[in-house]
């Protein structure tokens, strides 16, 4: 075969497995993988089933969504996903957001909500495909370490308290409001239903037992076929115990979303926000399961095509918002998932469920599925987290507390919004005040530290100052404003500044105008200037705009070590040098 048609080959296969990860993989996939499939497969598959039904019912759907969601973006999630070991599929947190949303959009209709449920979740596809090809994952990064923790935790609140009602047996509005839940609780707690109260707490109980002390039974699926056998055995839903009823057996068959309805653009806002925090969370698990093999790399733009991919294709088989789950990726891992066919296993197992095995749900206690959330909500709290930050980052503790108290009092999507503007706000504001610090030589070394942190040697005619972060139009008067009050402080013996440039980054058109400027002006009190340890970018911004010639080319240095043993040689010739350039310079109306 020639050799240009066979590169050409190359390229096409190298090209598609890029895109379709599976291809990577499948060629070679042998009997000690499929072990490890298999055991995390029919692991997952065995939590997804009442996973699904407990989290369509946090969404406000029929049980019988949370099984369509659990299986089909999963078998597309292998197919193009890079992660071998997350399990994609309903979450908690995703199945709050749609039940705050939706619930505001849709109308009564159960039909409507279902279908806005499921058009969210294509529009929500659509949203992450796009970012994934045009390698915009660099978004979620808007969405900071402590707006998340503060959302999440107040969302899992929530998500808890909305489930008190099947817990106690009692009718409490639904809301995504703390204090509204606990106000109706209140009101509602003298009817509650003791049998489903019994029924609601032992699930939890159990649950947590098995899960510290005997943690290889699968304790969701544990409490779900003990609470199917009692029910009908002692006739509990004759004594008001509520159950789940009749769940449809068979596949969804194919269909497109309706986009027919009139709450099609209201869906578009509640879309991105999902589309952001559904890769959020999927990324994040997947870099954190990445760390512990050396098999395979997460792309994260591939990620977001995987998810979009799961979540269009998802919704044309009735599914609502995927994303990767959290207790169940730690199972598939912990479980010894090697490939994504332990993904196609588990759905396996879902859409066997689905063909056979949904009548035996029927007298599932709806107490049960409250009692399975509430204990999956519960690892979702962090405290530890704005413990830490109280002790060294109280601005970042401010934000998560703000974003905290705005979800549980106003509602999921305002935290949120309420949270990016806050990671905006503080960005903005760090920015516009860097770390500018005075250095000076430690003694008997070529180190120049910050004076105020170490015992160095200064000198009363020379001023080292140092700049952390970039300086550009929004931190240009504050830049001055510092090195003017140092000059002042130094007095009259000053006649050098140093500008250690190490850290700084970048400088925009603003920067190079200001410091055209303050040249001049040092010049004329004789106090002549130099910049030491610029790196390349920044030089190439320094002579490229023309700043240089302002500077002098003899009055930048490597370092500031440097710039004093050179300056420090010959200072009188090189300040008349600096000053007659300048002068001409001006009169060059430069």
């Amino acid at each position: 075969m020639p050799i240009l048609p066979l590169t050409s080959f190359f390229i096409k296969v190298n090209f598609f497995k890029k895109y379709i990860p599976i291809l990577s993989w499948l060629p070679n996939y042998n009997k000690e993988a499929l072990s490890g499939d298999l055991s995390a497969g029919l692991t997952v598959g065995v939590m997804l089933i009442p996973q699904g039904i407990a989290y369509a019912m946090i969404a406000g759907l029929p049980p019988i969504y949370g099984l369509y969601t659990a299986m089909t973006p999963q078998v597309i999630y292998a197919v193009f996903g890079t992660s071998r070991q997350l399990s994609v599929g309903p979450t908690a947190m995703d199945s709050l957001i749609v039940a705050a949303g939706i619930t505001s959009i849709a109308t009564v209709n159960p039909d409507n909500y279902i279908a806005a449920a499921i058009l969210l979740a294509f529009l929500m596809g659509v949203m992450q495909l796009a970012f994934g090809v045009f390698k915009l994952g660099f978004l979620v990064n808007f969405l900071s370490k402590p707006v998340i923790s503060g959302f999440t935790s107040a969302a899992a609140i929530i998500i808890g308290l909305n489930q008190l009602k099947h817990v106690f047996g009692i009718e409490i509005p639904r809301s995504n409001q703390a204090h509204s839940l606990l106000y109706d609780a209140g009101i509602a707690i003298n009817s509650t239903n003791l049998v489903t109260l019994c029924i609601g707490s032992g699930t939890i109980l159990t649950i947590i037992f098995l899960k510290k002390y005997l943690n290889k039974i699968p304790a969701a699926l544990t409490v779900v076929v003990v609470s199917i056998l009692i029910v009908p055995f002692f006739h509990l839903d004759l004594y008001g115990v509520k159950i789940t009823g009749s769940i449809p057996t068979g596949i969804p068959m194919p269909s497109l979303p309706d986009f027919s309805q009139n709450y099609f653009q209201d869906l578009l806002p509640l879309a991105l926000t999902l589309s952001l925090i559904a890769f959020m969370e999927a990324i994040s698990q997947a870099k954190a399961i990445e760390d512990k093999h050396n098999d395979h790399k997460v792309d994260a733009n591939q990620e977001l095509i995987a998810l979009g991919l799961s979540n269009i294709i998802g919704s044309v088989f009735k599914s609502y918002p995927a994303t990767g789950g959290f207790s169940r990726t730690a199972v598939n891992n912990q479980s010894g998932a090697k490939t994504g066919m332990s993904f196609i296993i588990a759905a396996g197992l879902v859409a066997i469920t689905l063909l056979f095995l949904t009548p035996l749900f029927y007298y599932l206690p709806k107490a049960v599925l409250g009692g399975i959330i509430i204990v999956a909500v519960l690892g979702l709290i962090n405290i530890k987290y704005p413990i830490k930050l109280w002790k060294y980052k109280k601005d970042d503790l401010i934000m998560l507390l703000v974003t905290f108290a705005v979800t549980l009092s106003i509602g999921i999507k305002e935290g949120i919004i309420v949270g990016v503007i806050l990671s905006l706000g503080f960005l903005i504001f760090r920015s516009t005040r860097p770390h500018i610090a005075e250095c000076a030589r430690i003694e008997g070394t070529n180190y120049f530290k910050n004076v105020e942190r170490f015992d160095t040697t200064g000198r009363k005619d020379v001023l080292i100052l140092r700049l952390d972060g970039q300086l550009y139009f929004a931190n240009t008067n504050y830049f001055k404003d510092q090195l003017n009050d140092m000059i002042a402080k130094k007095g009259s013996d000053l006649n050098l500044v140093i500008l250690n440039a190490e850290a700084i980054n970048h400088m925009d058109s603003s920067a190079v105008q200001m410091l055209n400027q303050t040249i001049k002006e040092l010049c004329k009190k004789e106090i002549y200037f130099a910049v030491a340890g610029a790196i390349g970018p920044l030089r190439d911004i320094i002579f490229n705009s023309g700043l240089s010639e302002t500077i002098g080319k003899e009055m930048m240095f490597a370092d500031v070590n440097k710039a004093l043993e050179c300056l420090d040689e010959d200072k009188a010739t090189n300040f008349e040098k600096i000053c007659k350039r300048i002068a001409l310079q001006n009169n060059s109306n430069l």
